[in-house]
């Protein structure tokens, strides 16, 4: 797959796809659906999608707390894996936001990426204040002879399927819930950094990952497992939040306790994939009581994943 930064001056080899528009926030199976209409449109064309980085929220709102679900180097992992080809992922600023949706229509999708097919959802909106609508695209496309398919809605036996029913699902405490709306286990992707050691003092030691623009899911203890570098996935059970027996820190993190491994992790990009919601955050009374506790978590998280069907991890 190759991803393009930029729409101006691109070669042939990067332009003339069937493209999906949107943000494609966590790449779940409303964004498959998408992405599977996009196709059927037009299976002639390279398979194209068209987002942005950062995502408009982060530069609209900028005080809000982090939501995303997905980052950029996520997002284009499964993108890929959908089998897209390319992948404008344009860089969302100031000036950017300023272009109108007549420019954009005009000066990205027909003389920039060279645009076939376009396939968007029936809420899509676009350009300066979101002034273009589906229906001012498909009126302008029509003029400039793209062709234009609306994704029809998509959900499952409890509604439709959104990045913000998942951001939901996930806050209330629901791993399982954003698992069947994504196609996978949600997972959070980070560096392991020094922690103050505390967990193997307790005889659990952890890796330590900042939850840095990640959405923060409902604090407490997860049933999780680890893809490390190597590919190999680990084990293990996690605690999300601000150790409120150990530490009166006010940032959130995640140290997850892998089990029976014993090697160094230190700088490692690991992803933890959330299988099961265990408890919620507490404070114990003492340091003993919390290492018994974190013991049957232990187990329990255990008992969950060995529950797991194959290859569900």
């Amino acid at each position: 797959m190759q991803i393009i930064r930029d729409w101006r001056d691109l070669p042939g080899s990067a332009r003339g796809g069937t493209v999906a528009l949107g943000n494609f926030d966590g790449v779940h199976l409303g964004h498959v659906h998408v992405l599977r209409t996009a196709h059927a449109a037009r299976p002639d064309a390279p398979r194209a999608v068209l987002t942005f980085e950062p995502h408009p929220r982060e530069l609209f709102r900028p005080d809000d707390p982090p939501f995303r679900l997905t980052l950029s180097g996520e997002r284009a992992a499964a993108l890929a894996a959908l089998g897209v080809e390319l992948l404008y992922e344009l860089p969302f600023d100031r000036a950017f936001s300023e272009m109108t949706a007549d420019q954009f229509v005009v000066e990205v999708l027909q003389c920039g990426i060279g645009a076939k097919h376009l396939v968007c959802g029936p809420d899509f909106a676009f350009g300066h204040r979101r002034g273009g609508s589906v229906g001012f695209l498909s009126a302008r496309a029509e003029m400039l002879g793209i062709g234009l398919t609306i994704a029809s809605p998509f959900g499952d036996a409890s509604g439709a399927i959104s990045s913000s029913v998942i951001r939901r699902a996930l806050q209330d405490g629901y791993p399982e819930r954003a698992t069947a709306m994504l196609g996978r286990p949600w997972a959070i992707v980070g560096t392991v950094q020094h922690g103050d050691a505390r967990g193997r003092t307790l005889g659990f030691p952890t890796a330590n990952i900042p939850l840095g623009r990640h959405l923060e899911p409902a604090r407490g203890v997860y049933a999780v497992t680890a893809r490390l570098p190597d590919g190999t996935v680990a084990p293990g059970v996690a605690n999300i939040g601000r150790r409120p027996t150990v530490s009166a820190g006010i940032e959130s993190r995640l140290e997850v306790h892998l089990f029976d491994y014993a090697g160094d992790l230190y700088g490692a990009e690991l992803a933890i994939a959330l299988h099961g919601f265990l408890r919620a955050e507490q404070r114990f009374p003492g340091l003993d009581a919390l290492r018994l506790q974190i013991a049957r978590d232990a187990e329990a998280a255990r008992r969950l994943l060995d529950r797991l069907p194959a290859g569900s991890a």
